[in-house]
């Protein structure tokens, strides 16, 4: 047993967490999250700020294969950007329409059947929290970003599936509370005061940043 428990911890691992697409084009584009930081998954690690870096600079996005299920033999895309930012690492891809599994994945992304990244990598270095009865992982060899099915995450949620026309109410809630960052109060009064005449207004040209800045400007002045 002892023997097993080394050879697991000196072999790759997984985190799989219910990642937030923040949007997924017909053409196969998508991007999201695939690790957030200081979360702790299900497995009692938690990611932390910086993991990824060394591994990055050393591999490059095309460097860090897109899997589907962490099988080697399902190969679906290709990653354009691979990058941490202050909330963890954010991924743009894209799945390639020759290939037929890619084609079935990027039905079941639109659908919402799946919303799912994990991410497959080697252990650097780690730090146990004995407080929190987790471990903290420090720096990590990053190989695979996997499209999968069930998460290990639960705090991690699905912002919204992007279409060609713009978000329905319970999308833009979505892509409110997971992106923009308001709670459910806010996002609620943006919607009932504002949504409808949003639709219609020229901040759709906006880009995702610019228009969160200009909402959470708005909900400002229009809490009760």
């Amino acid at each position: 047993m002892i023997e097993q428990t080394k050879r697991r911890h000196a072999a790759s691992h997984q985190q799989v967490i219910r990642t937030e697409f923040k949007s997924v084009s017909a053409d196969g584009h998508f991007e999201g999250y695939a690790s957030l930081f200081g979360a702790e998954d299900l497995g009692r690690d938690m990611v932390m700020p910086g993991a990824f870096q060394a591994s990055l600079e050393r591999r490059g996005p095309r460097g860090v294969k897109m899997l589907y299920q962490h099988d080697p033999n399902e190969v679906i895309g290709v990653w354009h950007r691979v990058e941490e930012d202050a909330r963890g690492l954010h991924v743009e891809g894209e799945l390639l329409g020759d290939v037929t599994r890619a084609r079935e994945v990027l039905a079941l992304m639109r659908a919402g059947a799946i919303d799912g990244l994990s991410i497959g990598y080697h252990v650097v270095k780690a730090q146990a929290d004995r407080k929190r009865g987790a471990r903290r992982l420090i720096e990590l060899d990053l190989w695979e970003i996997s499209v999968v099915t069930f998460p290990m995450l639960p705090d991690a949620r699905v912002a919204r599936v992007k279409h060609v026309n713009r978000p329905n109410e319970r999308e833009f809630e979505r892509w409110l509370r997971y992106e923009a960052g308001f709670n459910q109060e806010e996002a609620h009064v943006i919607i009932t005061r504002g949504f409808k005449s949003l639709k219609a207004s020229p901040m759709a040209a906006l880009s995702d940043g610019a228009l969160a800045r200009k909402i959470r400007s708005a909900a400002l002045t229009i809490r009760p």
